[in-house]
């Protein structure tokens, strides 16, 4: 007490009267006392005490805890409230003395003897009572022994590593006591994965485990891609390890020449370092953390149960940094070092978060996620094929609460390595939430989106000067940017007539929830496994200009008012898929090097699209004339002025002006805070793909046609699949026509639009596949498994014929 009193003297005596706003520093240290005075010659030790010396003035004048060069290892979150809020005029700032080297852990450092095991295994006793979830020697996240083993080179193959025979009953009876272990398994479509806990086994081998419902889109486990960790038996390469809690004991294989005597080994068991915490009525004002290297926080995969409306995801609501019920707060300039889950999470009631200068990699979930309360939401669905009567619906536009995240931002950031673990994770994540802007951030090596906006609800975001690429590495059906709008007014291709009609009763009615229009400018991307940009299912309001898309293009899928103009689309082009009438799409202005590749659109080419640049051939430009569209587009080479190094400067002024094409600056995409940009990766360019005998670019073959009983069959190949929601590694075979007399269809039969997938118990990817199934079957009844409406459905086709 007496060197409290003593400081709160030496602050109003020294610095003066608060009249003045004399700033109140209070320093700490890991080498300090929190008796000391907090002063820079005798600093505190913890955060909690230099807390709660700085609620004494927090409000009244500025203050800031500074914190020296050293790492702090929390034993609890640190839990800023309503009595931690600074003002504008007096805010209140927790910072690095300097930037980095003040490391906050939510770890511990064990202090261990070791001794050999066998076979290159060292074994120490640990502390009693103590769960390890993440392993780190001298910083660097080790891996649960696991099958396969990791390989960090395979970056596209799930989990760096994954089998078919990862938990096979087999493989499980080497096993003497696998409970506590953990099954991986990516989805079956590979939208997003599973995990399940391993509770035991049974005599024959079989596991026992619970999970499971970490995916909004319950499917299968895929048959591969699959792993196992935490398993002791499987402890068997460098760098992996178990912890044997019963015992007490930890295993570990070391990499070939670790002297562990000289390594600093730490455990994880905090998943939040720092939580700023109120609410709408009493929120956390005016608070910025700054400067900081946060590492070492808990995994929380088994706890995400809860759906984020209809998008694929699921999710638990915590993050290494935690915002909730706050109003102009920030976290600048800080790394966030391998976190277990999510970096930071931004949920429910925030207005004006700033997160800027931060460096996010190695993230088992997502680097960053602003996510509303469903219950702020106006006829919320859950799932995507849950009943939904559009014509019952809520007809006043916007949410019913405030308790979501609004003008808040994320800027000149770098993300990198995220979704280690959780495959429905994104570089930043956008859902529930209105005027999120996403500025100045370079973000690539994540599992699924870059950017991911998971609904219309309310719109007004802002992504602009962004460098987004090497995604979606590990899933499929996906873009570097990638929304979902299967708001209010949305149904599934099902539905489409009754959404037609309801938007002809109302046209308000798609932007009731997506109020704002959502801006993409200014950007790169590029995705190897999807679309550069992927506006999926109902997305609807966007402005998409002056975007260079260096390899997939851009899909819009079923939505309204998508108004694209003066992009680059490399190598590829616009992909329609399944528009509705009445669209009020606009599509103009763009560079595209291939023709069209519309999937479902039927007659529903009623948008703009015109007044476009083929680099092609005029067959291109008028393969769709039929539909109105192009009439005034042009053919020609822009002649970029140096593809190889990303400078797609546009030279050709004449064909330029003809159509109303500007160039846009090419140096201005992803971070530029400098120490960032220095380490930052910057995409692969493509060799642009032009044959200059006939101006024709390269494209997807088209598969076989044929015709079976009144139906028109055909082999839909890569991105046309997504119209189906069927994996890319599956396929199947698409009802293109079907007359009403077919004996295939009638009561129970197919339909138009259906995708056949498994034919009396086989798979079939090919018109070859089904023919030699048909003729070869002595049955009067075929067994189908189809896809209808991105969902799978059983048959029995009891009229049909061997002629296919």
């Amino acid at each position: 007490m007496f060197y409290r009193a003593l400081i709160s003297l030496f602050f109003v005596v020294v610095c003066g009267c608060s009249s003045q706003q004399a700033p109140v520093v209070i320093h700490v240290s890991p080498e300090g006392s929190d008796s000391a005075a907090g002063s820079s010659a005798s600093p505190l030790r913890t955060l909690e005490e230099a807390q709660s010396r700085a609620r004494e003035f927090a409000g009244k004048l500025p203050v800031t805890v500074l914190c020296g060069d050293g790492i702090y290892y929390l034993e609890e979150t640190l839990e800023l409230s309503k009595e931690d809020s600074g003002t504008a005029e007096a805010p209140v700032v927790y910072r690095a003395q300097n930037e980095g080297q003040a490391v906050l852990s939510g770890g511990l450092l064990l202090k261990l003897q070791w001794e050999p095991y066998r076979d290159g295994i060292q074994m120490a006793r640990t502390p009693e009572g103590l769960d390890l979830d993440q392993l780190f020697v001298n910083g660097e996240r080790q891996h649960m022994a696991r099958y396969p083993n990791y390989d960090p080179a395979k970056k596209d193959v799930p989990y760096r590593g994954s089998a078919a025979d990862a938990f096979t009953p087999e493989r499980a009876k080497t096993w003497s006591d696998p409970a506590g272990g953990y099954i991986h398994a990516m989805h079956q479509d590979r939208w997003g994965g599973y995990h399940y806990r391993i509770t035991g086994k049974s005599a024959n081998g079989e596991l026992e485990y619970e999970g499971g419902w970490q995916n909004n889109r319950p499917s299968p486990m895929h048959r591969k891609a699959r792993m196992v960790e935490n398993i002791f038996e499987e402890l068997d390469a460098p760098g992996e390890w178990f912890h044997d809690r019963k015992n007490d004991t930890l295993y570990f294989y070391p990499r070939e020449g670790m002297d562990l005597s000289q390594t600093r080994v730490e455990g994880v068991r905090l998943a939040t370092l720092i939580e700023l915490k109120g609410s709408q009525a009493q929120p956390v004002r005016h608070v910025t953390v700054d400067g900081f290297t946060l590492r070492h926080t808990r995994r929380t995969f088994m706890q995400n149960r809860e759906p984020l409306l209809r998008s694929d995801w699921t999710i638990h609501r915590s993050g290494a940094v935690f915002f909730e019920g706050t109003e102009d707060c920030q976290l600048l300039n800080c790394t966030l070092d391998q976190p277990g889950a999510n970096a930071v999470f931004v949920n429910n009631y925030n207005r004006r978060a700033r997160l800027a200068g931060l460096h996010v990699f190695g993230a088992g979930a997502s680097g960053v996620a602003f996510v509303g309360d469903p219950e702020a939401v106006r006829n919320p669905v859950f799932q995507y094929g849950d009943p939904h009567d559009v014509s019952a619906v809520d007809t006043e536009p916007g949410p019913k609460t405030d308790n979501y995240p609004m003008d808040c931002v994320v800027e000149d950031s770098l993300i990198h390595e995220v979704g280690l673990v959780e495959k429905q994770g994104a570089g930043v994540q956008i859902a529930m939430a209105r005027r999120i802007t996403v500025r100045d951030c370079s973000i690539y090596d994540t599992s699924r989106a870059g950017i991911n906006i998971g609904d219309g609800t309310w719109g007004g975001h802002l992504i602009e000067r962004c460098d987004v690429f090497n995604t979606v590495l590990e899933t499929s059906d996906h873009g570097s940017f990638n929304s979902w709008g299967r708001d209010r007014f949305w149904l599934p291709k099902s539905g489409a007539p009754q959404v037609i009609e309801e938007v002809r009763k109302n046209p308000k009615l798609p932007f009731l929830d997506a109020m704002e229009t959502n801006v993409i400018r200014d950007s790169r991307w590029r995705c190897d496994h999807g679309w550069d940009v992927d506006l999926d299912d109902g997305s609807s309001n966007y402005l998409i200009e002056n975007n260079l898309m260096l390899n997939r293009g851009l899909k819009l899928r079923e939505g309204y008012r998508r108004v694209v103009v003066n992009n680059i689309m490399v190598n590829n082009t616009l992909h329609l898929h399944v528009w509705y009438p009445n669209s009020q799409d606009v599509f103009k202005r763009n560079i595209v090097m291939q023709a069209y590749r519309p999937v479902w659109m039927e007659d529903n080419w009623d948008g703009e699209i015109d007044n476009n640049w083929f680099t092609t051939s005029d067959a291109d430009r008028l393969k769709f004339a039929q539909y109105g569209a192009d009439a005034n587009s042009v053919v020609g080479d822009p002649q970029f002025v140096d593809p190889a190094t990303g400078d797609f400067t546009v030279q050709n002024t004449e064909l330029a002006s003809k159509i109303g094409f500007e160039n846009f600056p090419m140096d201005q995409f992803g971070v530029k805070k400098a120490s960032l940009r220095e380490i930052a990766r910057t995409p692969i360019m493509p060799e642009v793909k032009i044959d200059p005998d006939t101006g024709k670019t390269s494209a997807e073959s088209a598969g076989e046609t044929a015709q079976w009983s009144g139906a028109t069959l055909s082999e839909p190949k890569g991105d046309a699949l997504s119209a189906y929601g069927a994996s890319f590694e599956v396929g199947g075979i698409a009802v293109d026509t079907l007359k009403a007399d077919s004996p295939l269809a009638g009561e129970g039969g197919l339909q138009k639009g259906d995708l056949i997938q498994v034919v009396n118990g086989q798979k079939v990817s090919t018109i070859a596949d089904l023919r030699r199934i048909v003729k070869a079957t002595e049955d009067e009844v075929l067994d189908l498994v189809i896809l209808r409406s991105q969902s799978p459905v059983q048959l029995k086709l009891r009229a049909w014929s061997r002629d296919l």
